[in-house]
């Protein structure tokens, strides 16, 4: 179905939010929008974003660093060229509505909405909103947020509660499947472990130096990051090591039975919807600004995790979390099931047709 040209809806984001774009997308595409995409072209979404068939355009963008750096004389200048680029590229296309997923290269393309007259609706995944965000709400229609506790950092009543998108692929995995990639049997409880995309030391460490007490009642699979993979290992029984999971991810996660992880908001939200019990370990302050410490703190409250800081991660005490969680795991499954659902997707596809509509 093709549509007339104000029908049509610009993406951007980072590589960090790409997979709630594509959840997006997806329902977006089976509605009849058409959907174009703009990005930094030295990030991995041009390359996921492609794959998915969505026109993708490049343009210039800075960081906007709160340290130090020479670069940060030369971004100015970058994030001013990328405004101009996406005035111009916006423009050209006459988009009905401009998402915006957060990450830097936003700020142009939001600021090149505003120049255009263009509606904005933005989405936060994090408790409090980032650098860019913050930079770019006084200039959106509508801010979607992801945990109550986010309302209160949006003023004008711009905020909407709608959580954060899931892929329906995440949805339907298949553990028979998982136990297949895995080699490993349904006898035995499985625990995933994640460190993020591009894994953990830490978090790997901590595993594996009490990993012979861990196997003793669990089964592991391990994304450990690229370049992760310890040779030592490889070919241990009951533990199997990978440096990234794709397509094989969903089955993997329906598999599981605990998860182990950093507290990114993609990643906590597709365990909250899948119902598993995890363990966080948040990014600390001396790595981050801190949104993964509140996003965890989030989700201990609600019964839906628990919570070991990086400060107090050490083999044993990760052992004794687990075994902790495992012995705990369907309260934590009930809280999780008794949460207020919502389909983010189906929520913010209804904002974005209704500000389309009246733009």
């Amino acid at each position: 179905m093709t549509w007339h040209e104000n029908h049509r809806l610009y993406r951007r984001g980072s590589a960090g939010h790409i997979t709630p774009n594509i959840a997006l997308m997806n329902k977006l595409r089976q509605l009849g929008w058409e959907i174009h995409y703009i990005g930094t072209a030295t990030g991995i979404e041009k390359d996921m974003i492609e794959r998915e068939g969505v026109p993708f355009y490049p343009i210039s963008s800075g960081k906007l660093r709160r340290y130090f750096d020479l670069k940060n004389f030369k971004d100015p200048f970058r994030v001013l060229k990328g405004v101009y680029e996406s005035y111009r590229l916006l423009r050209r296309l006459k988009p009905a509505i401009v998402f915006s997923k957060g990450g830097f290269v936003s700020v142009p393309v939001v600021l090149g909405s505003r120049m255009n007259k263009i509606p904005v609706i933005i989405h936060e995944s994090d408790m409090t909103p980032g650098l860019a965000n913050r930079i770019s709400i006084p200039f959106a229609t509508k801010v979607c947020v992801t945990f109550p506790e986010s309302m209160q950092h949006v003023r004008n009543q711009k905020a909407i509660l709608t959580g954060l998108p899931i892929r329906e692929e995440m949805l339907n995995g298949q553990a028979s499947k998982g136990y297949q990639y895995c080699n490993f049997h349904s006898r035995k409880p499985v625990i995933l472990v994640m460190g993020g995309s591009l894994g953990s030391q830490v978090i790997n460490r901590a595993v594996r130096d009490h990993l012979d007490r861990l196997l003793v009642q669990f089964q592991i699979v391990h994304i450990c990051g690229k370049g992760n993979v310890s040779q030592d290992l490889a070919g241990r029984r009951g533990y199997k090591q990978f440096e990234y999971i794709s397509d094989e991810l969903p089955d993997v996660m329906a598999m599981a039975d605990l998860v182990i992880s950093r507290a990114g908001a993609t990643s906590i939200y597709e365990f909250l919807f899948l119902k598993k019990p995890m363990l966080l370990i948040p990014l600390s302050l001396q790595a981050s600004r801190g949104d993964q410490i509140l996003n965890a703190i989030s989700f201990q409250k609600a019964g839906y995790a628990d919570v070991l800081p990086e400060e107090e991660l050490s083999s044993e005490s990760l052992v004794e979390r687990v075994e902790a969680l495992y012995a705990k795991r369907e309260a934590y499954r009930e809280a999780m099931s008794s949460r207020n659902e919502t389909n983010a997707v189906e929520t913010i596809v209804k904002l974005i047709e209704t500000y389309s509509e009246t733009s």
